[in-house]
């Protein structure tokens, strides 16, 4: 099967779930109950968005997110931003280091969290001023910009980045 790929106002979307869309294109084809999910989904937000089948096969492929229609934007990123719901650390309180790892007793958007990190697995990535982490349950967490954190949740992170 030829790969199709979606740019433009070449289809349409609704949404039918959190997570689920069906879409039609505009040759007519229609496609029930794909889900979005981001092909690179750390490096690169808005573009090789793939929706995927109820088996898991792919339908299409999103080439780049912002060529589309405002209010198709809307409702791709809404199920992208329920799929990969990224807690957000606002704070570090406070750390405590074991033989494999640590642990950060982080504020997070999302509440109180105790993240525990294996620091040679990998456990921080970062790009730029975003940080990545990355706890022992394959978890994900967010720092959108290292530099907007307190002192001392930057001193505890300068330790390990």
């Amino acid at each position: 099967m030829e790969r199709i790929y979606i740019d433009n106002d070449m289809a349409r979307f609704v949404r039918k779930d959190l997570t689920v869309v069906d879409m039609e294109l505009a040759d007519g084809r229609r496609f029930e109950n794909l889900e979005p999910h981001r092909l690179f989904p750390v490096s690169v937000q808005d573009q090789f968005i793939t929706l995927l089948d109820e088996n898991g096969a792919e339908q299409a492929v999103i080439r780049d997110l912002k060529t589309l229609p405002k209010d198709q934007q809307e409702i791709i990123e809404d199920c992208l931003n329920e799929y990969y719901l990224i807690p957000k650390i606002l704070r570090i309180r406070d750390f405590h280091e074991r033989f494999d790892g640590l642990t950060l007793f982080a504020e997070t958007d999302k509440g109180p969290k105790d993240i525990d990190i294996r620091i040679l697995l990998k456990g921080f990535r970062m790009e730029g001023v975003r940080v990545m982490v990355r706890d022992i349950n394959d978890n994900r967490y967010e720092i959108p910009d290292i530099n907007r954190l307190d002192s001392l949740s930057r001193q505890i992170l300068g330790r390990y980045i």
